[in-house]
């Protein structure tokens, strides 16, 4: 699993969401990386672990990651990251002295008790279109994540432009991503999670709801919420200089 590191100081994990890679988190790496030792994973299939065969549930996804990552580190995960994050906490904590989670969520398909999240037939769908159409059905999934605003469109285009700039991500990952996103529920062992968390979440997110983020507050142990008006799923992408700041002033 490719794993690229810069800089020194206090160990800082950025872990990325569903069909992208380490790059999407652009120059925040390189600006952490002036104060803190700074590792960014490219989960098994994804970007240059293209190749590299994934486990198709959680607790092995964040085990496989865990293993090859510095201990008493701050981990930031976006999206499906913060699945793998919030698991790793959970198998591992010494691993995690701090938790980072931006625009996730404990589960992500809709329950009869949970309403805070997309319909499972969504989900379903996309796994169906990867296998008729895979460079748009991977586009349209990144089309929900931002605003149809001027702003969106341009991040939308980013976005895009990212996903494949180190090569198609392997379908069985993809497929294997989605099947976690389906059939995790991290509910009811949130307040199992001791260490001091951040949820970052954009107050226009369509993957993972604000209730969802205030759902992960009020469950978390230790556990404090920002909600960055106007922002999307992506909001290191969209706000990035307020991103950034909140990011460092936790750490």
């Amino acid at each position: 699993m490719y794993i690229e590191q810069q800089g020194q100081g206090s160990e800082v994990v950025l872990v990325h969401g569903w069909g992208l890679h380490g790059g999407i988190w652009g120059d925040l790496p390189k600006r952490l990386a002036a104060q803190y030792r700074v590792s960014v994973v490219d989960l098994p299939g994804h970007g240059r672990s293209r190749g590299v065969p994934g486990p198709d549930d959680l607790p092995r996804l964040a085990e496989r990651v865990a293993q090859q990552l510095p201990a008493s580190a701050t981990w930031v995960g976006w999206s499906l990251g913060g699945l793998v994050a919030m698991s790793v906490a959970l198998q591992f904590p010494a691993q995690v002295a701090r938790l980072v989670l931006v625009g996730s969520t404990p589960r992500f398909v809709q329950a009869p008790d949970w309403r805070a999240a997309m319909p499972a037939e969504v989900l379903t769908q996309f796994a169906q279109e990867l296998a008729q159409d895979y460079r748009a059905t991977l586009q349209r999934f990144l089309s929900l994540q931002m605003g149809m605003d001027a702003a969106g469109r341009a991040l939308l285009k980013t976005l895009r432009q990212e996903m494949f700039r180190h090569g198609e991500p392997d379908a069985a990952a993809l497929i294997g991503g989605l099947a976690i996103l389906r059939d995790t529920d991290l509910r009811p062992r949130l307040p199992q999670i001791a260490c001091p968390s951040l949820i970052i979440h954009g107050g226009h997110d369509r993957l993972a709801s604000v209730s969802a983020s205030e759902y992960l507050q009020a469950h978390l142990r230790d556990a404090q919420r920002v909600c960055i008006d106007g922002a999307g799923h992506a909001p290191f992408l969209s706000h990035p200089d307020q991103f950034r700041k909140l990011l460092q002033d936790f750490l």
